[in-house]
């Protein structure tokens, strides 16, 4: 009797998705908390069919269709109880639905999460999202790096596409053509720790201005070029004069994070272990209303040079896996309207992570590992996830004239 051959197809990912699995009850922040949660039409009806005894009724009650803009992939929801805990979560905050009637119950979202599954011209890359504290802990706190592998997996095995790569005119289609090259580039220049990740950063901002004012002028094609170029800079080390003489401006960096950190205030915010870090940092920093930029630069001057920087000099990978994992998942640097936007915004999650853990660091007289994963794992929960927020943040930004190189640059550099 002949065997049945099970087809599998090729992924991208990067290494630390290979060990990574759920830890269930043990995990210091449930992704059944602080989230909203759509149901696909298939599972939705799957659920109204349900026998089982026990969970009829919450799939009566906690399972509701949604009115507007709905689609066959947001074709319901899961509603919340009042503290944000899911409704099908066990007192040792396990799921009963697969629990009860077993994994293939569960909805795409709860199937997925947190992997990210992105569709490149017929490649499929699989990566995870920093909100969850495992997938974290596994990409971040490696320290020789963030390496990729191609490797199989079965055809059928369940997953969303997050993120599908679509032609929508002539010029983005030839950006598309050199996208491989632009990526290998960017994170080929945040791995290169013969610059400190500021200096990274930067001559990351200076190859986009580059690049965009190229684009601008519909150069597209000098893009191999301008890599080229770059390349040899850095590797000769032609930058690191200039990159001497960048000024750091401490009062214009608290000025532009007090707008993001005031913005911040104005939103909800579910997330527990966020609260508890934003509380932290704006007492590390004693941030008050009342306090003078002056006042403020003083105390994270001297956190930043007392506590953050002894750390980050021995574990500055932490950050460069992060920054590596933010390129590779969302296809940086085609995010934005135009690749120096997508870079600002590369930019802002950096600067608000580095605001925050000097605080931290300031507040604890210390940082360590687990501080630093507390942080970017509840930060990636309240801020990368909220897209809304994001927008607003840039808008805010580019309206006070600050998406600019020389911004930018302040914003980096301590």
């Amino acid at each position: 009797m002949s065997q049945m051959v099970i087809k599998s197809r090729q992924l991208l990912v990067p290494q630390y998705m290979r060990k990574f699995s759920c830890i269930g009850s043990s995990c210091e922040d449930s992704c059944c908390i602080g989230w909203r949660v759509n149901i696909e039409k298939g599972t939705y009806k799957k659920y109204k069919k349900s026998r089982d005894s026990e969970l009829k009724p919450y799939f009566e009650k906690s399972v509701t269709r949604l009115r507007t803009n709905s689609s066959s992939r947001s074709y319901a929801k899961i509603e919340m109880e009042s503290n944000g805990r899911c409704s099908f979560l066990s007192d040792e905050n396990l799921c009963k639905v697969q629990l009860n009637l077993g994994v293939e119950y569960l909805s795409n979202t709860c199937t997925v999460y947190p992997r990210i599954i992105n569709n490149l011209n017929g490649i499929i890359e699989k990566s995870a999202t920093m909100s969850c504290p495992e997938a974290a802990r596994l990409a971040l706190l490696n320290p020789n790096g963030i390496d990729f592998d191609q490797i199989e997996e079965p055809e059928d095995t369940r997953g969303v596409i997050t993120l599908q790569l679509t032609t929508d005119n002539a010029k983005n289609n030839i950006i598309q053509k050199y996208f491989w090259e632009l990526r290998i580039f960017s994170i080929q220049i945040m791995q290169d720790r013969t610059y400190s990740i500021a200096d990274r950063l930067i001559i990351l901002g200076m190859f986009y201005q580059n690049l965009q004012e190229q684009i601008d002028q519909d150069n597209v094609h000098v893009i191999p070029n301008v890599i080229t170029k770059f390349n040899n800079w850095t590797t000769n080390h032609g930058m690191k004069e200039l990159l001497d003489e960048i000024p750091t401006q401490l009062a214009v960096q608290m000025e532009l994070c007090k707008e993001l950190v005031d913005f911040r205030f104005g939103q909800a915010v579910s997330s527990q272990r966020y609260v508890e870090c934003l509380a932290e940092m704006l007492e590390g920093i004693q941030y008050t209303k009342e306090a003078t930029v002056e006042e403020v630069t003083k105390i994270y001057k001297k956190a930043f040079e007392e506590y953050y920087e002894p750390f980050m000099t021995k574990h500055e990978y932490i950050l460069e896996n992060y920054l590596v994992n933010y390129i590779f998942k969302n296809w940086f640097p085609l995010g934005q309207k135009t690749l120096f936007d997508d870079y600002v915004m590369l930019v802002i999650h950096y600067s608000m992570i580095k605001l925050h853990l000097i605080g931290m660091s300031g507040f604890h007289k210390d940082l360590t590992k687990d501080l630093v994963i507390k942080l970017i794992q509840s930060f990636a929960k309240t801020v990368e996830h909220n897209s809304a927020y994001l927008k607003k943040i840039f808008d805010l930004l580019k309206a006070n004239g600050f998406t600019t190189m020389a911004y930018m640059s302040i914003l980096v550099k301590n």
